[in-house]
């Protein structure tokens, strides 16, 4: 634990300090493009944040290769070759695509390019689990085939996640953090050095993360861009890949009897490992909607809008940090409840507490559309968006004789937060750039 422990923070470090300078970089390269209908900032902000994230991947690579206890992964497999290979390929692919903006279909054509890069070198899935059937030998054709389309799909759930400040990077960790956890236990509890290699891509994945969550927190000073949401997102479905299709189920020795049998009753066990993207489902859900919603509307499923979930807790009321710790709540509920059903399935205080805590995210959810009328006792034990407002007489007449004011004064704040075009001073914190000013013009 403790050498996994270093590389985290190695990796973490790395990325940490990094990320100034390359956010420096992308000022003077000019990857700040300009503010889109669908984005939800007000200033451009640098890209390419996943340069940093990328020099932190190979700092973790590097300082596991040279630790006594994880050199052993290096020496026994050649997922993390396979890994440093894909991850390069489609880190560079991101890089153009924040500085150029290119189509949607090249990108999606180095997606899979990325993937069978890590399939010719040893990463791919060799069987499948399969409850009521057995232990399920793939051919090196379905194999590859249900490799790629897992990165795939991983890698664009994470990218339209990628919405609001923090938001990727926090998910992400937290399901990687939750498949630390489990991949840890079959490599410890049980033994299986197969899962040595995604044990190293969870803490590794989990450093790069929280290296970058300081700078990307809300107000973001620099966004991960392409470059880093489909990396990340690669590096959670290899380690996904790694332990699903690696490690035998009858290694486990969970259950006698035959093989049918064993894999029917330790399927609780591989709910995280055969289906990853339940410990992403909130991306996973929100990249389906995404593409029935623009489908319906006649559009193509690549196409940008303002539909995602964060979007529409923006819409509810809820604030930008709020939205964004609503859905790291559901996040850690969905991962951390299938990584506590693997455990123990039999379990019945683990449903009744999913369930419960399922409640309380639907609760806060949903606060916003609750205003209670607090007694005017109570008002200032209360936040101010609950109090009670005093209008003079005359302020209500005024309302009354004029109700077009409320539209004019709508269309006036529209124009005082008009977004700010690229190059000029006010960008996030940009002193590369010019000053901020601290006050706003009410000329």
């Amino acid at each position: 634990m403790r050498e996994y422990l270093l590389t985290l923070c190695i990796t973490a470090a790395v990325t940490y300090l990094l990320t100034g300078p390359v956010r420096k970089f992308a000022i003077v390269a000019g990857a700040m493009p300009e503010i889109r209908a669908r984005d939800v900032h007000r200033e451009p902000t640098p890209r390419l944040g996943g340069i940093a994230m990328f020099f932190g991947l190979c700092a973790g690579l590097l300082v596991a290769d040279h630790l006594a206890n994880l050199n052993e992964v290096f020496a026994k497999s050649n997922e993390p070759r396979a890994l440093l290979s894909g991850a390069a390929l489609i880190w560079l692919i991101g890089v153009l695509d924040d500085k150029f903006e290119i189509d949607a279909l090249i990108k999606l054509g180095g997606q899979m390019i990325a993937a069978g890069v890590m399939v010719m070198q040893g990463l791919t899935i060799l069987w499948l689990p399969v409850p009521g059937v057995g232990n399920v030998a793939l051919t090196q054709w379905q194999g590859t085939l249900l490799t790629v389309a897992l990165v795939v799909i991983t890698i664009n759930a994470v990218n339209f996640v990628d919405g609001l400040d923090g938001l990727a990077a926090g998910m992400v960790c937290i399901a990687a953090a939750a498949f630390f956890l489990y991949a840890y236990r079959v490599w410890v509890s049980y033994g299986i050095e197969a899962a040595a290699p995604a044990t190293l891509f969870a803490a590794i994945l989990m450093g790069m993360c929280l290296g970058f969550l300081p700078h990307n927190m809300h107000p973001a000073r620099i966004f991960m861009g392409d470059s880093g949401s489909m990396l990340i997102g690669l590096v959670l479905a290899a380690g996904a890949i790694s332990i699903t299709g690696q490690v035998d189920p009858d290694a486990l020795n969970l259950y006698a009897g035959s093989e049918k049998a064993a894999v029917h009753q330790t399927v609780p066990v591989y709910i995280p490992l055969l289906l990853p993207l339940t410990i992403i489902a909130v991306p996973t859900a929100d990249l389906v909607l995404a593409i029935v919603r623009r489908t319906w509307r006649g559009q193509s499923p690549f196409a940008a809008d303002r539909g995602h979930l964060h979007h529409r807790l923006l819409e509810i009321g809820h604030s930008h940090s709020r939205a964004v710790l609503i859905m790291y709540f559901w996040s850690a509920l969905i991962a951390f409840g299938a990584l506590a059903y693997s455990v123990n399935s039999a379990s019945m205080w683990i449903v009744l507490g999913i369930v419960f805590l399922s409640a309380i995210g639907l609760v806060l959810l949903l606060l916003p559309r609750f205003r209670p009328r607090v007694p005017v006792w109570a008002q200032r034990f209360v936040p101010p968006r609950y109090r009670r407002r005093r209008q003079a007489p005359e302020a209500v007449a005024a309302e009354a004789a004029e109700p077009d004011a409320t539209d004019a004064a709508e269309a006036a704040e529209t124009e005082e937060r008009a977004p700010v075009t690229a190059g000029v001073s006010g960008v996030n914190g940009a002193t590369a750039i010019g000053a901020r000013s601290r006050f706003v013009d009410r000329r």
